[in-house]
């Protein structure tokens, strides 16, 4: 089990980097991020190497941050094996959120990080059908 960080943060110029700039300086390490906008506000949610101190460290600089548990399941780089995940989560009727990659720094394999709805659950009947869970 894995925890994410999600920002909410103005859709203006240089937000992205005035973030990355304070997760820098307090040498966070960025793991896998995803975007989604709109035309004002966005949200930012990422994968870091200390979500408690980013949020700490964000949050007084005016961000609104909140960490959820989201599965990082590990995969081998191979043609089909993300659809092999997604037919285990769709014969298993479990509805994917939102999913996004990373990957495992040590083996070099890609890691998807996914969001559902009982993340506790999934990762079980993930683990059950020989998935890696990180």
């Amino acid at each position: 089990m894995m925890k994410q960080l999600s920002i909410f943060a103005e859709n203006t110029k240089g937000q992205f980097k005035a973030i990355t700039t304070i997760l820098k300086e307090y040498n966070i390490n960025i793991l896998g991020s995803v975007t989604n906008d709109s035309a004002e506000y966005g949200i930012i949610r990422m994968v870091v190497s200390d979500p408690e101190l980013a949020v700490e460290k964000l949050s007084a600089n005016g961000y609104i941050c909140k960490t959820t548990k989201v599965l990082g399941i590990e995969l081998t780089d191979e043609v089909g094996t993300l659809n092999n995940l997604l037919e285990a989560l769709f014969s298993s009727n479990i509805n994917v959120n939102y999913l996004y990659l990373s990957f495992n720094r040590d083996s070099g394999n890609p890691i998807m990080v996914l969001h559902t709805d009982d993340t506790y659950q999934v990762e079980n009947i993930l683990t059950a059908k020989g998935f890696v869970s990180v």
